[in-house]
């Protein structure tokens, strides 16, 4: 019902009688013949000028339906002011019937933007036909584009609200996780600017860059299954043990699989993958290489390092030049190949930046 509402305003003839139109013409007589026979057919809103200099503030203050333009003019004929008015016009249309008695001007109007043109000497029938079709025409065009304007901001409003759902999911994934653990809660945080920083680093987009922020602190959702008794041990764990801590991995995925949250699709891709390592050594699934993805990558390092850095049950703090000297030259459990060869060489060059939010993140 609206938009037919609104088809019903754009074919309205008082709409059409009311809209403002400007007539450009230097010779005096013109203008007068062209006023009055307008005014006859019932426009109300007709502005006119002899000075083809004056159209763009005028058009800039009044912004008209409808600009009768004569192309033949001194100081500034028809086709450069036609040029000028483009940059008036954000929406692209240019709302100029061109008055010309010169044939071959009429194709060039055209080609300059101009939506149609009249002939020396006037014909009313011709000037009041083509008047009324460009003015439906007009605002047909200002109608659809405000109601374009009204869809996309009423689209981008429920796209805000839509994330903003998506978020508060996410962080309640995210507070379930720190109700296991303190420290694993503070971790989560810290990742999350590390990863953004680094995705930032490597030339991601935005969206890209959004994503691996929400995203990367549910990389260990899958460490709720895991019970405590194996989770808070202290010390090293068995073969078994272990086999259950890796296990995090797929149980993560499949919690926040099937999901049509991008934030919750790419927090299922991390926690499934941020345990492989670029050589293949890692885990769940051996990938290797490209194979893995480039959020997992990231987030691998970035974890490395934060773990390296943090107190667990089964070990105890590294500063950060220790941390660095194993992630460069490694310690047998962790080694640099085990790194995308970019990410690693990007955290190694910036390594100051990410010390520096770990300090600023653990506050």
């Amino acid at each position: 019902m609206e938009i037919e509402g609104k088809i019903a305003t754009m074919i309205d003839p008082s709409a059409i009688l009311n809209a403002a139109i400007l007539i450009v013409d230097d010779l005096l007589p013109n203008v007068i013949l062209l006023t009055r026979m307008l005014t006859a057919a019932g426009y109300r809103s007709i502005t006119s000028t002899l000075d083809p200099c004056e159209v763009f503030q005028l058009h800039r203050e009044n912004r008209y339906d409808l600009i009768l333009l004569d192309v033949m003019m001194p100081g500034m004929d028809g086709f450069q002011v036609m040029e000028g008015l483009k940059e008036l016009e954000p929406d692209g249309y240019l709302p100029v019937l061109v008055i010309t008695s010169q044939p071959g001007h009429k194709l060039r109007a055209l080609r300059t933007g101009a939506k149609d043109f009249i002939s020396k000497p006037f014909e009313l029938a011709e000037v009041l036909a083509r008047v009324s079709n460009l003015l439906e025409m007009r605002l047909t065009h200002k109608v659809l584009h405000n109601y374009n304007g009204a869809l996309e901001q009423r689209v981008s409003e429920r796209t805000a609200d839509l994330q903003e759902s998506y978020l508060e999911t996410i962080f309640m994934i995210i507070r379930a996780a720190e109700f296991r653990d303190n420290d694993t809660g503070a971790h989560q945080r810290r990742i999350s600017y590390s990863c953004r920083e680094l995705a930032v680093r490597l030339g991601q987009s935005k969206e890209d860059v959004d994503l691996i922020f929400f995203a990367s602190p549910m990389h260990d959702i899958g460490k709720i299954s895991i019970p405590d008794v194996i989770l808070l041990k202290a010390g090293g764990f068995t073969p078994e043990e272990w086999g259950i801590m890796e296990g995090h991995t797929l149980i993560g995925a499949k919690i926040l699989g099937n999901s049509k949250s991008p934030y919750l699709k790419a927090g299922a891709e991390i926690a499934l993958n941020h345990h492989e390592r670029w050589n293949g050594g890692g885990y769940p699934n051996g990938k290797q290489g490209e194979a893995i993805p480039l959020t997992a990558r990231i987030m691998n390092i970035c974890d490395i390092y934060d773990a390296l850095r943090s107190k667990r049950p089964y070990k105890t703090t590294y500063d950060h030049l220790k941390a660095m000297e194993i992630i460069t030259h490694g310690d047998g459990r962790t080694m640099p190949e085990h790194f995308d060869p970019a990410v690693w060489s990007l955290f190694v060059r910036h390594h100051q930046t990410f010390n520096d939010i770990f300090m600023e993140q653990s506050v």
